[in-house]
């Protein structure tokens, strides 16, 4: 897989695993508000750079890279990743475990697995709902997902809490793929309209998102958003200067 380096970030350019992998991996995905959560946040920062896959997910990275750097690809979101690996599951009749939500958004999603992709064998876990977790709730959880070691563990407790929670227990985890895919629960659930396929094909599923959750929403919108472009250009300036010194001092 082809990657970019924005930042201290390698992006990888495509998603293209055939198949799942004998070893552990872990994917996590990056948009422009978790970057400038990262950073001042050390843990998630940490948590995204030891990714083993980190993919685009935000339309903001993939028009920073093209207009900044000249490079191209295409964002790739936690749903599409989601979509993919349960087209891999399917294949082989896998398993897959879903650790974060509620139990009524489980149920949901166990109901709609059951009629996409009988073949998939599927378990569940809803975490205590609060900030961070106990050592006590961490055992309880890595212990109901080793029973199954499934062959896809999805996280989904929102973004930063999913990464730090994967970054911490990832060694005491037995699944061969593990992922953050935060909203993409709900959306597979139907507990939250996903946007349609034109309105992401034309990159404005920001402001569908906004326009249904304004008050979850308007941060990373009117805030993160900029502050991340400001990042952006201070970064790409930064390193055209340091290309451009050792030129000068040749010539002078």
């Amino acid at each position: 897989m082809t990657t970019f380096l924005l930042k201290n970030y390698r992006i990888n350019k495509q998603y293209s695993l055939q198949r799942l992998p004998e070893k552990p991996m872990v994917i996590n995905t990056i948009n422009p508000h978790s970057m400038v959560v990262a950073e001042h946040d050390q843990q998630f920062r940490n948590a995204l750079t030891n990714s083993d896959i980190l993919i685009p997910d935000g339309i903001g990275i993939v028009l920073a890279a093209r207009i900044l750097w000249g490079e191209r690809f295409q964002k790739f979101s936690g749903y599409d990743l989601h979509e993919k690996l349960l087209s891999e599951l399917a294949k082989t009749g896998g398993s897959c475990f879903y650790m974060g939500a509620s139990p009524t958004v489980l149920e949901k999603i166990k109901e709609r697995l059951a009629r996409e992709y009988p073949g998939i064998r599927m378990s569940g876990y809803a975490p205590p709902y609060k900030p961070e977790l106990s050592d006590e709730d961490n055992e309880t959880i890595i212990e109901q997902i080793n029973i199954v070691k499934p062959d896809v563990l999805f996280i989904g407790m929102t973004a930063p809490k999913q990464e730090k929670w994967l970054e911490k227990c990832r060694h005491r985890l037995q699944a061969r793929v593990m992922c953050s895919i935060g909203g993409a629960f709900d959306f597979y659930a139907g507990t939250i309209p996903h946007a349609p396929a034109w309105v992401i094909s034309a990159g404005l599923e920001w402001l569908y998102r906004l326009l249904r959750e304004p008050r979850r929403m308007w941060r990373r919108n009117f805030i993160s958003t900029p502050t991340f472009m400001r990042m952006m250009v201070t970064h790409r300036l930064r390193k055209k200067v340091k290309i451009q010194i050792p030129v000068l001092l040749d010539q002078s």
